[in-house]
């Protein structure tokens, strides 16, 4: 990683603001899933084995930029404290500011000893912060000695608390987080254990053309599922009823079509499907096979079990593998099986470094039961989307160079 890393500064007895994303669900008050909260842990908890005084900021929702009580970060100090509490010697060694410029929180953040931490509220409770305001952000600069991004989920966005800051502190470095994002996603773009495998599903080409167009000029093989893979079918010359196609993309998927073909890269779509009268839990299902036309009145909702075997022949024999995209509406149980079977598929695979990004495939692993036999799950969707586009991530190129 060229940029410089928390691993490389001196943090003892220094105030060191660390940009996190706690984004987490909440319930009238509650923590419904705290999974951002513990994939930054190993950034905190470095920092206070190094005697920093650790300051905490993060947004929380869409406040739009003024404060909404059900989008205070409040609640993520309980959770913090008990999370941290094996390092902390006492549990108020996690304090709240109740806003994260101004007086009380240059006090609070002057206040602080090393090895404490303070949490501050929502940055989105300014409109200067998604402005990238030049006085917000080096008001937040003004809390701190150093700088650390672990939020790759926001490294994407031009932020005060992401790119602005960073003109107004002279040592700004990757949290654990973001280097390990870093490190794993920029691998697959620049040096890829081969063969290099990408798994692309989803509903839509458009939001995905720019990542599928600079795949092909990195991966060996692409497996197209999902929605998107219908308007490739279309491009193909095959009537596919009702499903869902882009009818304006598919000139942009024959380009890919014919780009693969001239790279020599193998792009394989499904070639059974699960058909359905309509999209609902209770709708009437039956199996479609070969490449004639779909039943009018009918629409695709997941891939059958000759697509199963045919992208598992290729993920089984990869060395890399990446997958962005659910292959059906997996979120409906009838529609699941082609999703959870490709999670399985790629778990299985041992000697493969395994990448999976995006909230929907991010969600499948955990429905699959198969997260812990994954190499990485990216924590920033769109990020990681942008990122694998070949885009220079604001958040990321605004961190001081090695």
């Amino acid at each position: 990683m060229s940029k410089l890393s928390i691993r490389d500064l001196d943090l003892a007895h220094k105030r060191v603001l660390i940009r996190v994303d706690f984004n987490v669900p909440l319930k009238d008050g509650v923590i419904t899933d705290d999974t951002r909260i513990r994939e930054t842990l190993p950034t905190i908890e470095y920092a206070l084995r190094h005697k920093a005084k650790v300051i905490l900021c993060s947004h929380l929702g869409r406040p739009k930029g003024k404060p909404v009580d059900s989008m205070s970060l409040r609640p993520v100090v309980t959770r913090l404290r008990s999370l941290l509490d094996h390092i902390l010697t006492e549990s108020e060694n996690v304090a709240f500011s109740p806003d994260c410029v101004g007086d009380v929180a240059m006090e609070m953040s002057r206040q602080l000893e090393s090895g404490q931490t303070l949490l501050l509220e929502n940055l989105r409770f300014h409109a200067e912060e998604e402005a990238n305001d030049p006085a917000f952000a080096a008001q937040l600069a003004a809390l701190c000695d150093v700088y650390v991004n672990d939020a790759f989920g926001s490294a994407h966005r031009a932020h005060a608390s992401t790119e602005g800051i960073t003109h107004f502190v002279s040592q700004c470095a990757a949290g654990l987080l973001m280097e390990k994002e870093l490190n794993f996603l920029g691998k697959v773009l620049t040096a890829p254990d081969r063969p290099f495998v990408a798994i692309i599903g989803g509903s839509k080409i458009s939001g995905k053309i720019d990542v599928i167009d600079n795949l092909l000029d990195k991966a060996d093989t692409l497996l197209i599922g999902g929605g998107m893979a219908y308007t490739f079918l279309n491009a193909l010359g095959q009537s596919t009823g009702k499903s869902l196609i882009e009818a304006d993309k598919i000139d942009v998927a024959t380009a890919a079509l014919n780009k693969a073909k001239a790279r020599g890269v193998k792009l394989l779509l499904p070639v059974d499907h699960v058909l359905a009268d309509k999209f609902g839990a209770d709708a009437k299902i039956s199996a479609f096979s070969g490449d004639g036309a779909f039943p009018a009145d009918l629409m695709a909702l997941d891939i059958g079990p000759r697509t199963i075997d045919l992208f598992g022949a290729e993920i089984s024999e990869a060395h890399t593998i990446l997958w962005n995209g659910p292959m059906g509406v997996f979120e409906l149980a009838p529609f699941a099986h082609g999703t959870n079977a490709i999670a399985e598929l790629v778990a299985a695979n041992e000697n493969a470094t395994s990448i999976v990004g995006g909230g929907d495939s991010v969600a499948a692993v955990h429905q699959a039961g198969v997260a812990s036999r994954i190499s990485h799950i990216s924590t920033g969707g769109g990020a990681s989307l942008e990122f694998l586009e070949g885009k220079t991530l604001p958040g990321v190129a605004a961190l001081t160079d090695k």
